[in-house]
C-alpha cells in the first residue's frame, strides 16, 4: 500500500474534504497522520470521531503562520494542503484575509515542505480559479501558480508539488444542498441566484479519491482535473424541495423558489481547463492532467493527448432530473 509506514500531514484536516482523506489513507497503516488546523472545537469533534488511535497527532496551527507550519512538517513524507478561505461571499468582503490565508498560507506550506525535505505537496484548487471573476477565485490561482512556479524553480530531487482542481463537493461546508434543505424546513423557501445557472458537481467519495490518486500519480508541475457532471441549479433546487417536503410530511405547493440574481463576483457557470491548458494535457478515462510542459512524455499509464478546448459547465449538457437524483441518492444526501 502506498501510504504503508509514510508519515502524513493533513493541513485543513478537520474539514469535510480533510476528514474524509484522513478517514481513507488511515486503513493503509501509515506510520503517522498529523492533522493540522486551527479550530480546537473541530479537532475535538474529530477526535471523538476517530477514536483513540496512536497513529493520529492533532495539531493546532494556522498556515499564516510559518512556525507553526515548520513544525508540524517535520520529518513528513506526504502533506495534502487543503487549508483555505472557501467562501466568495468572506472573500469579496474581505480580500486581504482571503490573500493572507489563500496567498501567504500557501506560500508558507511551500517554503516549510522544502525545508523539511517533504517528498510530495498535493494542493487543492478550484474551478473558481479559472477566469476568476471574484477575490476567492483570484487567490486560488495565484496559489496554483505558486505551487508551479516552486515546482520549477526547485532543486533537483526536492518536494515534488502539483494541484488538484474540484467543482463543487456535495454535501461540503458551503455546498448549496444543506442550505436549501435548511430553507424548507426553517423559511419554507428556498432563494436561489438563477434557476439555469450550471455547477460542475462531485461527490465527496470523487473528490477524496481524486485528490489522493493526485498524490500518488504527481510527478511534478501537475494540476489534476476530475471528469465532473454539470448540474443545473433549478433542477437540483427542485428536487431538493421534493424531497425534503416527501421525508418531513410537508406540502410542495408551500414552498417558495425565490429568484435573487448573481452576488457580487458570481459567474453563470464554472470552468475547469482553459483552452491553452487542454493543448499541453493529457487525458484519462476519469480526468485531465495538465502537465504544463508541452514537451513532456506521457508518463501516465493509458494516458493520451487531450482533445483542445475549454472544459466548461456550458459546454456539456446538464444531468437529467432522473440522473441527478440517483446521484444525490448515492451521496446519501437526503
Amino acid at each position: 500500500m502506498y501510504f504503508s509506514g509514510k508519515k502524513l500531514l493533513v493541513i485543513g484536516g478537520t474539514g469535510t474534504i480533510g476528514k474524509s482523506i484522513v478517514h481513507s489513507i488511515i486503513k493503509e497503516n501509515p506510520k503517522v497522520i498529523r492533522i493540522f488546523s486551527r479550530d480546537e472545537y473541530k479537532q475535538h469533534q474529530l477526535q471523538n470521531e476517530l477514536g483513540k488511535n496512536d497513529k493520529l497527532r492533532f495539531i493546532i496551527g494556522d498556515i499564516r503562520d510559518y512556525d507553526s507550519l515548520f513544525a508540524a512538517m517535520q520529518d513528513i513524507d506526504y502533506v495534502f494542503h487543503l487549508a483555505a478561505m472557501k467562501h466568495v461571499d468572506s472573500c469579496e468582503y474581505n480580500p486581504y484575509e482571503a490573500v493572507r490565508t489563500n496567498v501567504h498560507g500557501t506560500k508558507n506550506v511551500i517554503k516549510a515542505a522544502i525545508s523539511q525535505n517533504a517528498k510530495k505537496v498535493i494542493f487543492t484548487s478550484s474551478d473558481k480559479a479559472i477566469s476568476p471573476t471574484n477575490t476567492y477565485g483570484a487567490t486560488k490561482l495565484i496559489a496554483e501558480r505558486l505551487i508551479s512556479s516552486a515546482e520549477y524553480s526547485k532543486a533537483e530531487g526536492q518536494t515534488i508539488f502539483a494541484s488538484v482542481r474540484f467543482g463543487n463537493v456535495m454535501g461540503s461546508r458551503g455546498s448549496v444542498i444543506p442550505l436549501f434543505k435548511e430553507q424548507v424546513l426553517k423559511d419554507k423557501k428556498i432563494t436561489v441566484t438563477d434557476k439555469s445557472m450550471t455547477r460542475f458537481m462531485m461527490s465527496l467519495s470523487q473528490a477524496t479519491h481524486l485528490t489522493i490518486k493526485a498524490l500518488k500519480e504527481a510527478k511534478g508541475g501537475e494540476v489534476f482535473v476530475l471528469k465532473m457532471p454539470v448540474v443545473q441549479l433549478g433542477d437540483l433546487a427542485d428536487i431538493i424541495i421534493e424531497e425534503t417536503c416527501k421525508k418531513y410530511s410537508l406540502k410542495r405547493e408551500e414552498i417558495d423558489v425565490e429568484v435573487m440574481g448573481l452576488r457580487p463576483g458570481e459567474k453563470m457557470f464554472e470552468e475547469l481547463m482553459t483552452y491553452d491548458e487542454s493543448e499541453v494535457a493529457w487525458e484519462l478515462s476519469d480526468m485531465y492532467i495538465i502537465s504544463g510542459n508541452s514537451n513532456m512524455k506521457v508518463i501516465y499509464s493509458n494516458a493520451k493527448k487531450a482533445t483542445p478546448g475549454t472544459y466548461s459547465s456550458t459546454g456539456q449538457p446538464p444531468l437529467k432530473v432522473k440522473e441527478l437524483r440517483v446521484l444525490l441518492k448515492e451521496t446519501d444526501l437526503y
